[in-house]
């Protein structure tokens, strides 16, 4: 019999405690707070706290962090008590090893943003350092959160040797194809799940989970 693989599911952009409650009621893995104060979707340390205290166990918490200076990221680390930190900005190779050695237990991943010009190479220098890596859309004008779904052959020639997670403008309509296309160890939703910027459709939110977990049930994910 063919085993079935699970595909973690990570939202992002988390500004409301009711969104997160829904999440997690539908069965997310994670949930992301953009720490960045350039995005639209930013987040208060003090409101993330308030929200990550009303969390159940065994629900990943994620900071999302974009060139900020290290010892401030730890801080927030612990005063938020997250699980991950995921870093969208132009961090090096030496920043996420000296970050995961000193935020520790709190896990390291690397976002990338996906275009042409990323090479394995540049993939490579990062993989000793991060736990995995959060494959999103490149934008000269935007770290995140475009709404909009990269060239998913670009992938096979970044040879990853980390886990990754698939992002960029995933949603209930294109989330069969991502699975069934690149495999990838999980999707990270976030603007595909919203009416705006920072305020998640619960109606969405249940269609793109229970999509996900339906696939799981299908030949189309058996290993």
């Amino acid at each position: 019999m063919k085993r079935h693989r699970r595909t973690r599911i990570k939202i992002c952009g988390i500004t409301r405690l009711d969104d997160a409650l829904e999440a997690v009621e539908e069965g997310v893995d994670a949930l992301g707070f953009i720490f960045y104060e350039g995005s639209p979707r930013f987040i208060d340390p003090e409101e993330a706290k308030l929200i990550i205290e009303q969390l159940p166990p065994f629900v990943g918490t994620v900071g999302v962090f974009v060139d900020k200076k290290r010892k401030e990221v730890e801080e927030i680390v612990e005063y938020c008590c997250l699980d991950y930190v995921q870093l969208h900005g132009s961090e090096s190779p030496k920043y996420c090893e000296r970050l995961a050695r000193h935020a520790a237990p709190c896990q390291v991943l690397k976002a990338l943003r996906v275009g042409p010009e990323l090479s394995a190479e540049t993939v490579a220098v990062y993989s000793p350092h991060v736990k995995g890596f959060v494959l999103d859309t490149y934008s000269p004008l935007a770290v995140g959160g475009t709404g909009t779904a990269f060239d998913w052959n670009l992938i096979e020639k970044l040879e990853l040797q980390k886990p990754f997670l698939l992002a960029g403008g995933l949603s209930p309509d294109n989330v069969e194809s991502a699975l069934t296309t690149v495999r990838p160890y999980g999707v990270d939703a976030n603007s595909g799940l919203e009416t705006e910027p920072g305020v998640k459709d619960h109606g969405l939110i249940r269609s793109f989970i229970r999509k996900v977990r339906e696939l799981e049930n299908s030949a189309l994910l058996a290993d």
